[in-house]
């Protein structure tokens, strides 16, 4: 689903127009972008958490080269998805899932 899928399942759920969506999406996803840049913990109760998580430093090989590379320390956007979120998952995939094929036999 792209951010217009998006949109328009958000309007139409929530009754209103895709023009009044698309802005409460931008704004939700601002607030979250300035919450993480802010060090904070965005906390959605049932779908998930955001976070800013540390990565260490690290060394890696140039794949264009084949020279090992310091990759300095950094902060990543992390999410971490709620109970809620994963038994939905989980659940659709059961309802989704189809029995496996059985294989076809080669003809002689």
């Amino acid at each position: 689903m792209n951010k217009s899928e998006l949109v328009k399942s958000l309007a139409e759920k929530a009754e209103i127009t895709q023009k009044d969506a698309a802005k409460v999406l931008d704004a939700m996803v601002e607030t979250i972008q300035q919450a993480l840049a802010n060090g904070e913990k965005v906390q959605i109760i049932g779908f998930g958490s955001f976070e800013v998580r540390d990565r260490k430093e690290r060394k890696v090989i140039s794949p264009a080269t084949g020279k090992e590379i310091n990759v300095p320390a950094t902060k990543v956007p992390a999410f971490k998805p709620g109970k809620s979120l994963k038994e939905a998952v989980v659940a659709k995939k059961a309802v989704k899932a189809k029995p496996a094929k059985a294989a076809k036999k080669a003809k002689k």
